[in-house]
C-alpha cells in the first residue's frame, strides 16, 4: 500500500504564496514589489514601517519570502551539521516579517516548538499568520508586534534567528539586538545579505556573540578572526530559489531560478563540531580536476587542487557545492 507523502515545508509554502495575489492586478504587484526592494531592505527606521497594507504585504512577501526561507534553511542545516544532535525547543524569530524564518526552521527539524514571531509591521505579522495556518509546525506560533532596537528583551529560548533585518537597524540598536539574542539563545544564526555590507555586519555580530560566550558553529571552521583581509573580499555563500511568474515580472528573464546570496553566522552556547574546512566559492571543474576554495581551521585561506589521481575523492569534489563542507585531508 502507498503511503502518502506530506509536502515539505518548501512546497507547502510555495503553494501558500502562490495565492496571495489573487485579485491583485499582475502590474499593481510588481510595482510593489520594486518599490518595496527599493525601501524596506534599506535604512528604514524601525519606528515607520514600509510594508503599510495588505497588499504591500503580500506582494513582498511572494517575492521574497522564498529568497529568505533557501537563505535561512541553508545556514540552520549548517548549523545541523555541526551539533546533530541537537534540536531547538523553542523558537524566536526577531524582525521575521511574515515568518519565512519559522518556516526554515520546520524544514530543518522535525516536530513543533514554541514559536514566536517579533516584528513592527502588523500586516506583515498578520499575513504571517495567515500564511502559517498551512504549516502545521506553526499553528500555534505566536505573532506579536514589538519594536525592534535598543529596548528589545528576550525570553528565554533555545534557538533566535535575525534575519535581513541588520540593515534596517543603526549601530546601536544593531548591537542591542545581538547582545539581546546572545542573553535569551542556546543558539543564535544571523543572516544578511551577501554584500560586503552584509558580511561587514554579519562579521559585527559574529565579534558580539563570541564576547559573550558563544562558539562560531558555521559557516567558519574555527572561532578565531575572519582571515579575509577587510576590504579585499568578503564571505558569503549562495542559495538555489525556484521563481515565480512574479519573479520573472519584476526582473525579467527566462529561468526558472535564481541564486540568492547570503552571508550568516550560526553560534552557539554549547557543544558544537564545525565543518573540517569550508568550501567559500562556487567549486571550479576544469578538465581532469576541482579547484575548491577553502577557509581552513588554522585560520587561512586556501585552494585545492582535485585531480583525477585522487580516486572516489575526485568524485566527491565534482559534487561538491559553494558552502559544502570539505574534508579532504592532505591533498
Amino acid at each position: 500500500m502507498n503511503v502518502p507523502v506530506s509536502p515539505s515545508p518548501a512546497d507547502t509554502l510555495r503553494t501558500a504564496l502562490s495565492g496571495l495575489l489573487d485579485g491583485l492586478p499582475p502590474r499593481q504587484a510588481a510595482q510593489a514589489v520594486e518599490r518595496l526592494i527599493g525601501h524596506y531592505r534599506g535604512a528604514t527606521p524601525t519606528d515607520a514601517p514600509i510594508l503599510r497594507d495588505r497588499a504591500d504585504v503580500a506582494a513582498y512577501a511572494a517575492y521574497r519570502m522564498p529568497a529568505t526561507f533557501e537563505a535561512v534553511r541553508s545556514a540552520l542545516e549548517a548549523l545541523a551539521d555541526a551539533a546533530p544532535e541537537w534540536t531547538p525547543a523553542g523558537h524566536v524569530d526577531v524582525g521575521g516579517g511574515t515568518g519565512a524564518a519559522t518556516w526554515a526552521v520546520t524544514a530543518v527539524w522535525d516536530g513543533t516548538r514554541p514559536t514566536t514571531v517579533l516584528d513592527w509591521a502588523e500586516p506583515a505579522l498578520a499575513l504571517g499568520r495567515e500564511l502559517a495556518a498551512a504549516n502545521p509546525a506553526l499553528r500555534d506560533a505566536r505573532w506579536q508586534r514589538s519594536r525592534i532596537g535598543t529596548a528589545l528583551t528576550l525570553a528565554p529560548t533555545d534557538l533566535v534567528t535575525v534575519s535581513y533585518v541588520l540593515n534596517e537597524l543603526t549601530a546601536a540598536d544593531r548591537a542591542a539586538l545581538v547582545d539581546a539574542a546572545a542573553s535569551a539563545a542556546q543558539a543564535v544564526v544571523i543572516v544578511e545579505p551577501g554584500t560586503p555590507d552584509g558580511y561587514s555586519r554579519v562579521l559585527e555580530a559574529r565579534d558580539r556573540l563570541l564576547a559573550a560566550g558563544f562558539q562560531v558553529a558555521a559557516p567558519c571552521p574555527h572561532s578565531a578572526a575572519c582571515p579575509i583581509a577587510p576590504g579585499t573580499d568578503w564571505c558569503h555563500f549562495s542559495a538555489r530559489v525556484s521563481r515565480s511568474s512574479l519573479h520573472r515580472q519584476v526582473k525579467g528573464g527566462s529561468l526558472p531560478y535564481e541564486d540568492e546570496k547570503f552571508a550568516y553566522v550560526a553560534a552557539t552556547r554549547f557543544p558544537a563540531t564545525p565543518a573540517p574546512t569550508r568550501i567559500i566559492r562556487k567549486p571550479q571543474l576544469r578538465k581532469g580536476q576541482v579547484l575548491l576554495d577553502l577557509c581552513e581551521p588554522d585560520v587561512r585561506l586556501a585552494r585545492a587542487t582535485v585531480t583525477k589521481r585522487h580516486g572516489d575523492l575526485y568524485k566527491v569534489a565534482r559534487d561538491a557545492e559553494w558552502g559544502d563542507g570539505w574534508d579532504g585531508g592532505d591533498l
